[in-house]
């Protein structure tokens, strides 16, 4: 007897809102178009970069819409529970039979599509992510494997030819609107490929100008001579913190760094691509929102052999690896095609010791690779449960290996005790994953040679705030200034005990922080962009509520930051009877009592259902910047505490206020996607709107000291309260309210732009690379 015949299941899809979020419901395709509800597709354009011509296929004459006509390269639903960037990739395969990696598509933006056909029996209501492939020159026409039920035939098309069929309404293709959304797709091709080498250069030029290059040449006097021989090696295992952040900013970065570097000799145009990246670290600009300052066209050329079927006397398929124009919020920390809603549905599947590790520091989230073509015939689909965990120790098991044998080689040849416990201490943690231990040695250091060096912060996870990035530290102690710094740490109780906020939040177990003032030789790893003047680790909160945190202060590139940026500032934008209060002592006495505020306040909170949570993790995404806000706005309400106390001078009364004034200019300019440029953002219009600070007729500002000391405590309440909620909806309300470029802002910005006053300083580490090169 004859096996019963199974027909195949009616491809499901999700049913989105109006505004394409998803509603929870999934239905029959048939039925999403016969009700009109909203769902989504991937159209996948493939560009031949030497022609400048696009892929068309010809729709099978027995589809249900626009059969016969020419289309998109390659299109097609996402299924329920499917991804966008797996449902692209398994399109292509299925449709075209090209098999390509994740790199090679950049999703250049969603487009809406709304009409109704076949005499009303066809709604499509839907939202489709437009990617393109961009491939150096055309793929052999018999390269490609048909699906027939779907395709009957394909040819490239000019690019200008294409645009121009549509706008007329040629009946051969499928309509797409190009004086409507669908435009962007050649506008963004046009103008990627447009000769346009001077004005690019010149572009570049100035941005690369906003940096005031710094020579940083510590004196090394005081160094034992084992922690000189040690030194070189802990140069080098910072050097692969380099590496290793290079990887968790975007999966093809390496590959894209490489390219420019490899490139960068060539002319002029590339030698200034591959600086303005090395000042970023990534194809995107730091102090412009973050926005990219190269596109895919600049990238990195691959080379697949195995991409389609094989063609006689063709090498293969060799495309541009894509990168998208909107920095991933996840960082590599989580796939590419995973939304807050999927991590949330597959965290919540999870034992509660699993759940832990989802939001650890120290793991990225990944997704299990199943074959497109099996799960597209139901034998593997890609649901949420195909996210899994993986530890740091194991996701860069080879660079963490090397970082760790130079660390053990630092420490066997230091002969200061404390630095040796740390180096072998953090060797041990990058192969375990448990940075525990370390952290508390890297507490209690006590040597000449400082050395900070592992995963830390999180500023770069823009999705939740969970995981850390590698970064690495290496000054020389200055033991004078240390000594002078002492009383800010002695006071922290002091400071927690009389905050603005209330009592029932307030902790009585605040412990004194150490703080260490060095000179940086050395920085590497996620240090791009703007540099920090100092740091307050570490973000473990088990040790900050066991034993608080410790600072360190990076006295020189405080000195260089005053005095190449915000002295002329300040002669730009501060009145002239008040520009007398800016000083360096001001300056940098906020800056230590800003990073001593990161160890006051909430850290460890309690729910209203009892529960026991962290500020980190109920504020997620919104954390970063708000206690950057307030580190800085508390720093100044603590700073007229002590002076209130006679603890420091009431000559700094005015000069801390004025001086504060000009720092938010220099911070803003680092532009409000970074935590440090929003949280400034915030303070500075708060203040501006109390009153506390003056816009005059000339353009310039001033401090009102009648007003500023009670708006200065009134947003330390506002934050510090906040915080001690866990109210992420207050967070973000407040950051949407006054985190913003506001008109007397962007007049101040654009008066130093005028008069091309540096927005940051770029170190050069003369004795550090002379150190490297002595011993590579």
């Amino acid at each position: 007897m004859a096996e019963p015949q199974h027909q195949p299941q009616e491809e499901h899809l999700d049913v989105l809102t109006r505004t394409g979020e998803k509603t929870g419901i999934s239905k029959p395709r048939g039925q999403v178009h016969r009700d009109g509800d909203y769902h989504r597709a991937v159209h996948t354009w493939i560009y031949s970069e030497s022609t400048g011509e696009l892929l068309l296929q010809r729709r099978s004459a027995c589809k249900d819409s626009w059969p016969g006509l020419w289309d998109i390269s390659s299109a097609g639903h996402i299924s329920a529970g499917d991804s966008s960037l797996f449902s692209a990739r398994r399109e292509l395969e299925e449709e075209l039979g090209i098999r390509l990696p994740n790199d090679a598509f950049e999703l250049l933006f969603v487009y809406l599509q709304e009409c109704v056909i076949n005499n009303g029996a066809f709604i499509n209501n839907e939202y489709n992510d437009v990617y393109l492939v961009t491939t150096l020159a055309p793929i052999p026409l018999e390269a490609f494997t048909l699906q027939e039920s779907e395709v009957s035939a394909v040819r490239y098309i000019p690019i200008g030819e294409y645009k121009s069929s549509l706008a007329s309404g040629d009946e051969q293709y499928v309509p797409y609107e190009v004086d409507g959304q669908y435009v962007r797709l050649f506008t963004i091709i046009e103008e990627r490929y447009k000769e346009n080498i001077e004005s690019r250069s010149l572009s570049l030029q100035k941005q690369i100008n906003r940096y005031a290059a710094i020579h940083l040449n510590p004196e090394m006097t005081g160094l034992s001579e084992g922690d000189k021989e040690a030194l070189a090696y802990v140069l080098k295992a910072s050097m692969v913190m380099d590496d290793i952040f290079y990887e968790q900013t975007w999966d093809s970065n390496p590959t894209l760094r490489d390219w420019l570097k490899e490139n960068s000799s060539t002319s002029v145009i590339n030698r200034l691509k591959w600086l303005y990246y090395s000042i970023n670290k990534s194809p995107w600009s730091c102090l412009d929102e973050n926005n990219p300052f190269l596109t895919t066209a600049d990238s990195a050329v691959k080379l697949l052999t195995d991409a389609t079927k094989p063609v006689s006397g063709w090498k293969g398929l060799e495309y541009r690896a894509a990168f998208p124009a909107i920095k991933p919020p996840g960082a590599n920390f989580y796939p590419p095609d995973m939304d807050k809603k999927e991590f949330e549905l597959w965290k919540s599947s999870l034992s509660d010791a699993e759940q832990k590790e989802a939001i650890d520091f120290f793991t990225v989230i990944r997704r299990h690779d199943v074959d497109l073509l099996s799960s597209a015939n139901g034998l593997g689909l890609k649901k949420s449960d195909d996210l899994y965990l993986v530890p740091f120790s194991e996701e860069y098991k080879s660079s963490l290996h090397k970082a760790s044998e130079f660390l053990l080689k630092a420490s066997e040849l230091s002969d200061t005790s404390s630095l040796k416990r740390l180096l072998k201490a953090k060797a041990d943690a990058f192969m375990s994953n448990d940075y525990y231990e370390s952290d508390i040695a890297w507490m209690e250091l006590d040597s000449k040679l400082d050395v900070t060096i592992g995963p830390y912060e999180t500023y770069e996870d823009a999705l939740f705030g969970y995981k850390a990035t590698f970064e690495a530290f290496v000054g020389i102690r200055d033991d004078t200034a240390t000594s002078q710094v002492k009383l800010f740490g002695d006071h922290l109780q002091q400071l927690e005990k009389n905050l603005p906020l209330d009592d029932c939040y307030k902790s009585d177990s605040v412990s004194a922080a150490p703080i260490r003032v060095i000179q940086l030789l050395f920085n590497a790893g996620d240090v791009k962009g703007p540099q920090t003047v100092a740091f307050n680790l570490p973000n473990d909160e088990r040790i900050v509520n066991e034993r608080g945190t410790c600072m360190v202060l990076l006295k020189n590139i405080s000195e260089a930051k005053f005095r190449h940026i915000l002295q002329p500032i300040a002669d730009v934008c501060i009145k002239d009877e008040q520009k007398q209060y800016i000083d360096f002592e001001s300056f940098y006495t906020h800056t230590i009592c800003h990073e001593c505020c990161h160890g006051i306040g909430p850290h460890t909170i309690a729910l209203p259902d009892g529960q026991q949570s962290t500020v980190r993790l109920e504020l997620q995404e919104v954390h970063s910047a708000l206690e950057e806000a307030k580190a800085d706005i508390v720093g100044l309400w603590a700073l007229k505490y002590l002076i209130d106390q006679g603890l420091l001078p009431k000559s700094f009364l005015k000069s801390m206020y004025v001086s504060f004034l000009a720092g938010c200019f220099r911070s803003i300019r680092f532009g409000l996607e970074e935590a440090h440029g929003k949280g400034q953002a915030l303070q500075f219009n708060w203040l501006y709107d109390k009153g506390a600070f003056v816009l005059h007729s000339d353009g310039t500002f001033s401090v009102d000291f009648t007003k500023v000391e009670e708006a200065v405590e009134g947003l330390s309440r506002e934050i510090l309260t906040i915080q001690a909620r866990g109210d992420k909806g207050s967070a973000k309300l407040l950051l949407k309210c006054y985190a913003s470029m506001t008109q007397p802002l962007k007049d101040a910005l654009e008066k130093l732009e005028n008069v091309q006053v540096p927005v940051d300083i770029a170190p050069v580490f003369t004795v550090a690379n002379n150190i490297l090169e002595k011993t590579s």
